[in-house]
């Protein structure tokens, strides 16, 4: 089974998104009329203009299934998206600092690592350590930061703060960051260089949440039936269930990398996620970059397809919205879809609006013939052939 998470890729706002801000927002839809129309005859094929209004993708039956999936956990982050998909409802949504810390907690967390730090807002990794690289080389006061998601990031210089140094006070943050100030991941965002040339090291390490609560991934791993991630998928999970990682470089690494797995691995469940279409895209309002990557991700959909034995399966999903149209470079409370394909999958199967993301683990956990339904309900019987 191939799971390929379009990092972002929301199809409307819900009935709650105004709660969010997000009133109007509607990732894919908006930015297909912000650049003139998209062209995706792979996705169109699957059925993703049947879902919402794009430009340039015709609404059709899906040549396999198609449908919506809706966000039942209040929040509209990374890991909350993608621990529903895996079984997970949330009570509460994981804290965000769009202000950044209170305080009272960075006064804690210096008095704890025994250094002050500079930052302390939102912002891009990289446009961050080009502001302040040459303040902390100076000063050696780590830069704390964090994003829409739920993370407390702390960026050093590997030439000024040692990176075992650097992870030290990461696991600091990590004990810290509980309670009313319970966050996703702490992220370590080592770099080196000179003013003007940072660039961040491949040393990068995330102290995440456990999924609170048993996973699809863990039905799996009990079955030694192998779930091999790509992407940012093992960190999202804290690798729970995961019996293999393969970071990537961004859409096209992993891509490329899905392919090879579909030839290399006979058994189990490849999980990837693309998180150009979020990172680069998505919070830097980039509807035109946002559309190409989408191009480039259909161009090669073919591909993978051309992996799928007669008992394999195809998955294309999102985990929220990010919409570049909108003022927010923030997430979007958005629906997102779910497209299915592969050569057991009936034709012209529309699955209507699941109420939870659960029912896509629901789906997978059937049909990898484990005892695992999370929070959802099993799609298999109306999709299948023979069922």
């Amino acid at each position: 089974m191939f799971l390929i998470v379009m990092d972002s890729a929301g199809i409307g706002e819900m009935p709650d998104a105004w709660e969010y801000g997000d009133r109007g927002s509607n990732t894919l839809g908006n930015l297909s009329r912000a650049v003139g129309g998209l062209c995706l005859p792979n996705l169109e094929r699957m059925g993703l203009g049947g879902l919402t209004g794009i430009m340039g993708v015709a609404p059709r039956l899906p040549a396999g299934a198609s449908g919506t999936l809706a966000m039942a956990s209040p929040g509209k982050d990374t890991m909350t998206g993608h621990w529903e998909m895996a079984g997970i409802k949330l009570q509460q949504a994981l804290r965000t600092y769009p202000g950044g810390f209170p305080p009272g907690l960075i006064a804690d967390y210096e008095a704890a690592i025994g250094r002050s730090v500079i930052g302390n807002r939102v912002a891009s990794g990289t446009d961050i350590i080009m502001e302040l690289g040459e303040v902390h080389m100076k000063t050696g006061r780590p830069i704390v930061y964090t994003s829409a998601d739920s993370v407390f990031q702390v960026a050093a210089h590997e030439e000024i703060i040692p990176i075992d140094e650097l992870y030290r006070i990461c696991q600091v943050a990590r004990k810290l960051l509980s309670g009313e100030h319970l966050v996703g991941r702490v992220i370590a965002r080592p770099f080196l260089g000179e003013p003007g040339s940072f660039y961040r090291t491949p040393r990068r390490h995330d102290y995440a949440l456990e999924p609170p609560g048993r996973i699809l991934l863990d039905a799996l791993a009990e079955a030694a039936i192998p779930v091999v991630s790509v992407g940012k998928i093992w960190d999202i999970y804290s690798g729970r269930g995961i019996s293999a990682s393969h970071p990537t470089k961004g859409n096209q690494d992993g891509i490329e990398t899905v392919i090879r797995l579909g030839i290399e691995i006979e058994q189990g469940l490849i999980f990837a996620n693309l998180v150009d279409f979020d990172m680069l895209f998505g919070h830097r309002n980039d509807a035109r970059g946002y559309a190409e990557a989408l191009e480039y991700l259909d161009g090669r959909i073919p591909e993978i397809e051309a992996r799928l034995g007669p008992d394999d399966l195809l998955m294309i999903t999102a985990d929220h919205g990010c919409d570049p149209t909108t003022i927010s470079t923030d997430h979007s409370r958005e629906y997102v879809p779910w497209l299915i394909a592969g050569p057991l999958v009936k034709p012209g199967v529309e699955l209507g609006v699941r109420p939870t993301m659960s029912d896509l683990g629901a789906t997978l956990g059937e049909l990898f013939g484990v005892e695992f339904r999370g929070n959802g309900t099993s799609l298999a019987p109306l999709m299948m052939k023979g069922a």
